[in-house]
């Protein structure tokens, strides 16, 4: 389950100080096995929303609860093993140059201590959805901004997280590949993982229906 509860959120600024809010009073709960669209323009705060989400910030104000730990509260020590059930798909990739693709899918499942064998079956199967085989020993920078998106979206759901958060998986795809991804997601959520996406797109939350969060300078204008 995810819980936001009266939820604010400034960033420091220079002098460490709390600035402007960038979101302000968020109440809503997500239940297990969800799927969420998060909408709204740019600026709205839907990344923000989003590394709440991921327990990547504490909220300034109000309690936000990410499957059952109440990150608000919890004890550093506590947040790396909630992080690990939490699946997420950047917008800047973040993907390691110095591995290559293959690795960078694979890394998730070694630091899991996962059996090669599982391993090697596993990352070529998303690969293959991904239609990047043939490039598994390709570094990053070898490939396209899409297949680099294709590749963040892939070592984030190759554990199988509780949890999936993605922030504008789709912009850098063609309609292909973005139809192919999101129908990805929607599977990954059929076998009971609970989604987010964040988007701009009208298009996909048309294709696919689901609770639809919209927001608008920081603020929830919209749920349904």
């Amino acid at each position: 389950m995810v819980r936001f509860s009266r939820v604010a959120l400034a960033y420091p600024d220079p002098r460490g100080r709390p600035g402007q809010p960038v979101l302000r009073d968020l109440s809503f709960t997500l239940g297990d096995g969800s799927f969420t669209w998060l909408l709204g323009p740019s600026g709205a705060g839907k990344t923000s929303v989003l590394r709440l989400m991921h327990a990547a910030l504490r909220p300034t104000e109000g309690e936000v609860e990410i499957l059952g730990v109440r990150v608000s509260r919890a004890r550093r020590a506590n947040l790396p093993p909630l992080r690990r059930r939490i699946g997420v798909v950047h917008q800047e990739f973040r993907l390691l140059a110095h591995l290559s693709a293959w690795d960078n899918v694979a890394l998730p499942l070694r630091l899991a201590g996962t059996a090669e064998s599982t391993i090697r079956s596993d990352v070529a199967d998303l690969l293959d959805w991904i239609g990047l085989t043939g490039k598994e020993e390709r570094r990053p920078e070898e490939l396209s901004g899409g297949e680099q998106q294709r590749l963040t979206i892939a070592r984030a759901v190759v554990t199988r997280p509780a949890l999936l958060v993605a922030d504008e998986p789709t912009s850098e795809l063609d309609a292909l590949q973005a139809r192919r991804t999101i129908a990805l997601l929607v599977e990954m959520n059929r076998l009971g993982t609970t989604v987010v996406v964040a988007t701009h797109s009208e298009d996909l939350p048309a294709r696919h229906p689901a609770r639809m969060l919209t927001l608008a300078g920081g603020r929830m204008v919209a749920d349904g």
